[in-house]
């Protein structure tokens, strides 16, 4: 069953395992997979570890379907194909086939349904379903595992337990915000400026400077801001970054001069332009509703580094072809022509930026239009726009690469872009999880919440999480009420 998906909300799923009365003996568990889980994550055959996995066989007729779509559920389905194919030269699949040291194994299974099964087997979803009734009417502790909302509560209105997929979710409440706010003595703001660094150690001295989590104090990891307010006179304040796994925490002030007439509003706007102007931080995430300025920022900072002080040889910009509402069909023209109404968002952005309001002049008397120069750069390829679509496969070297409303990619998808980075690559993947339009993905279960959760910690990666909308006053207002 591959269609209407949502998520819950428990974690490392792989992990579970149910002790006996005594504590000691585990019960194996027969998780019953819905198609929707393999086109989602086709790891997700060994993500169960001792217990078994077991694949109606309407499943492999619903994949064999899918396997010649190129998109990503596509390859999905042929990758799960093929790691069925290597278990069945393990043993027999109709029999279970062991993969691991821990006895887990996965299981093709055909079985007729129990006679107090109601549903209508003349629908796949329901044969699927079927299989995992059969199995718990025989006794054994069966789980059916589907995306599909409806599968569940089907699931459930029969007695049998199902859950989510949930081995690569993230508590998007709990989502890592890359900074912190702490209140602290004066002469610690002072010593910040004055001496260009602050240790750490001063910082974590200071009582409750330190967030705390459920009784667990949250250390300042790399790359992460510091919002310091005097405890004395909150207009006294400073704001600093710890210096990628060092112990120091460096200020910052933001770029003296507008970055193409784009210059921070607000303090978390600093931080992200702190983060997009570093060159030693290679991978920069920005999530924040719409109006934030993620996608302005990013493409700023990507001009001036490639235009201005040509660090990186190309801006390239992609985007996840995902429509809002109801899809317009087929486009006329050849690539680019089609590819430019999905881009037009990112042209918005690049023309506002190179025009006079976007706080560009030129020096040249004969100055060409916007439409002109956005032109030059497309032709000349120092600015690439390219649906995601195109980076598989790829190895990109030497640019800045800025991927816009990643929130619509799954984990495996953000993996498979980030692993296209090569050296002197710099990689910024922004987007608002709240506002999801890929029907499989939630605020939990996107890839853009995935990496940022993974990468957390990492001397080369940043994030900040924006919050107040600057596009105008009334996008402010309806981000807000609406």
């Amino acid at each position: 069953m591959v269609h209407g998906t949502q998520a819950g909300s428990v974690p490392e799923q792989s992990k579970r395992s149910e002790d006996s009365s005594s504590g000691a003996a585990q019960v194996r568990k027969h998780f019953v997979l819905d198609t929707n889980v393999l086109l989602h994550n086709p790891q997700s055959l060994f993500k169960f570890e001792e217990h078994e996995v077991v694949i109606p066989l309407a499943v492999l007729e619903e994949l064999d379907t899918f396997k010649k779509n190129n998109d990503e559920k596509g390859r999905n389905a042929r990758q799960v194909i093929r790691s069925l194919d290597r278990l069945r030269g393990m043993g027999h699949l109709f029999d279970g086939v062991v993969w691991n040291d821990q006895g887990g194994s996965v299981k093709v299974v055909r079985l007729k349904p129990a006679e107090s099964f109601d549903l209508d087997l003349a629908i796949a979803d329901n044969r699927i379903i079927a299989v995992a009734h059969a199995l718990n009417a025989a006794g054994l502790r069966t789980i059916f595992v589907s995306k599909d909302i409806n599968a569940r509560v089907k699931c459930d209105a029969i007695g049998v337990t199902a859950e989510d997929f949930e081995a690569d979710r993230v508590d998007a409440d709990w989502l890592d915000t890359g900074f912190v706010v702490s209140r602290v003595p004066r002469d610690l703001i002072d010593d910040l400026y004055s001496e260009r660094q602050l240790p750490i150690s001063r910082l974590e001295a200071v009582p409750m400077a330190i967030p705390v989590v459920e009784g667990e104090p949250q250390g300042i990891l790399p790359n992460h801001f510091v919002s310091l307010i005097d405890e004395g006179d909150p207009s006294h304040t400073g704001l600093a970054r710890r210096l990628g796994d060092t112990g120091h925490l460096i200020p910052v002030t933001g770029p003296r001069k507008p970055i193409y007439g784009v210059i921070a509003r607000n303090v978390q706007q600093t931080m992200a332009l702190d983060l997009l102007l570093d060159d030693d931080v290679k991978l920069v995430t920005l999530i924040g509703p719409a109006g934030t300025g993620k996608t302005l920022m990013a493409i700023a900072a990507g001009m001036h580094k490639v235009f201005k002080e040509e660090r990186f040889d190309k801006l390239l910009v992609a985007r996840p072809i995902m429509p809002l509402g109801r899809d317009i069909g087929y486009l006329p023209g050849d690539k680019d022509e089609k590819l430019s109404m999905w881009m037009q968002p990112i042209f918005d952005n690049i023309s506002y930026l190179l025009s006079t309001r976007g706080g560009h002049t030129s020096s040249e008397p004969d100055s060409k239009s916007t439409e002109q120069r956005i032109d030059q750069l497309v032709a000349s390829r120092k600015l690439v726009l390219e649906p995601i679509t195109y980076i598989r496969g790829r190895s990109i070297p030497h640019q800045f690469i800025i991927v816009d409303e990643a929130q619509n990619l799954s984990p495996h998808e953000v993996k498979t872009i980030v692993s296209r980075v090569g050296d002197g690559t710099k990689i910024v993947l922004c987007g608002d999880i709240r506002q999801i339009d890929n029907p499989y993905l939630d605020a939990s279960s996107n890839g853009l919440s995935h990496l940022i959760e993974r990468m957390k910690g990492h001397r080369i990666a940043g994030h900040v999480t924006l919050s107040k909308t600057e596009r105008s006053e009334l996008a402010s207002i309806a981000a807000e009420m609406l």
